[in-house]
């Protein structure tokens, strides 16, 4: 049996930042997406959930990181890294993020404007 690590989501951007190393650029963003389900009394229950996300530029087949903004729409497919570090005050924390292999834009017009209600 072999072990995964694989993680794919599809929802609306939130920040985008787009940093620079050497020659190597960086995308990190978040992402929000939503679980729906249904309660015993039949309610609709809607739960959003954010994911950060890191891509690095310079691969083929992704977009151009500058394209990754907020209010659109991706799709990311990558795996999921978690990190511990020592916050400023000390207190070591631990953080979860997805390290994405592909992000898609996905320009629809309709779904932008439903973004705007997480904002």
């Amino acid at each position: 049996m072999e072990f995964q690590n694989r993680i794919m989501l599809r929802g609306v951007v939130g920040r985008a930042d787009v940093s620079t190393f050497g020659s190597n650029q960086v995308c990190n963003f978040s992402v929000i997406t939503e679980y729906s389900s249904v309660d015993r009394d039949g309610n609709s229950i809607i739960e959003p959930t954010w994911f950060n996300v890191s891509v690095w530029g310079g691969r083929e087949g992704l977009p151009s990181l500058y394209d990754i903004i907020k209010g659109v729409w991706v799709e990311v497919t990558g795996r999921i890294r978690a990190r511990k570090y020592t916050a400023h005050n000390g207190e070591e924390r631990t953080t979860t993020e997805v390290i994405a292999r592909t992000v898609k834009v996905l320009p629809r017009e309709e779904d932008k404007m439903q973004a705007e209600n997480y904002y």
